[in-house]
């Protein structure tokens, strides 16, 4: 049962609001995904590197380093240059919408969070969408 557990795409949620990141959690754990979590982008950096994960959801506003810089730092490193990285985020304008490509985000997502089009989408940046 492990071995297939360990199987499943690991995803790291980053994201500092305790109540966002618990419901997320949850819905991803139900959802057939192993998760981690982190609340601050120095722990989002120490838990990448730790898990190497399929796929971070990154919350941009982080209360230390915010999210494009961790999403820069998790890129330039080569333990974590492979992992898709997802932004959330309250800011929808175009211009932040290109900071978050430019700075090595695959996806963006607008809060709040439509679950079921993320649920829908996650496969898609994790390439699984056939795999069923």
């Amino acid at each position: 049962m492990t071995e297939t557990k360990d199987k499943l795409p690991l995803v790291l949620l980053v994201e500092d609001n305790e109540t966002i990141r618990g419901a997320f959690v949850i819905l991803l754990e139900e959802s057939g995904y192993r998760v981690r979590a982190a609340a601050t982008g120095a722990e989002a950096l120490s838990v990448a590197v730790e898990s190497q994960p399929d796929l971070i959801l990154m919350d941009l506003g982080l209360p230390d380093l915010g999210g494009l810089e961790v999403t820069r730092r998790l890129k330039a490193d080569p333990r974590t240059s492979d992992s898709v990285i997802v932004a959330l985020t309250g800011r929808a304008l175009e211009t932040d919408q290109q900071a978050c490509f430019d700075a090595g985000c695959a996806g963006y997502l607008a809060k709040p969070v439509d679950t079921q089009m993320l649920l829908k989408t996650i496969p898609e940046y994790l390439g699984t969408e056939n795999a069923k």
